[in-house]
């Protein structure tokens, strides 16, 4: 996936821009996310892999780029995604096999 890169500033645009139009509504959204982001008893990684899980289980591909570079940031590994990936396609059926392809696809061209 050549314009793998392109895409996640594509969707970092998109949030920047919703951020600028509603500002307050996304502030607290960016508090939770900070919040649920945050190491605690999961790694950041971790939890940034549940969220990649989450992503591929409701089929968000945007939220698969965003939290996937996330993950690698925190040092997560390929073995570790498809571990995620394989509860996402148990609890996601087929669609997830389709997404869980894409976040794969995805940690693979952004290394």
């Amino acid at each position: 996936m050549p314009d793998t890169m392109e895409r996640l500033k594509d969707a970092q645009r998109r949030i920047g821009t919703l951020a600028k139009a509603s500002p307050e509504l996304f502030g607290g959204f960016a508090r939770v996310s900070k919040v649920a982001a945050s190491a605690g008893t999961f790694s950041a990684a971790q939890k940034e892999l549940m969220a990649v899980a989450i992503a591929v289980a409701k089929g968000c591909e945007d939220c698969i780029l965003y939290h996937v570079d996330a993950a690698l940031k925190h040092g997560a590994k390929e073995a570790e995604l498809i571990e995620a990936l394989e509860v996402a396609i148990e609890m996601g059926g087929g669609p997830a096999v389709m997404y869980g392809a894409k976040a794969l696809e995805i940690m693979r061209s952004l290394q």
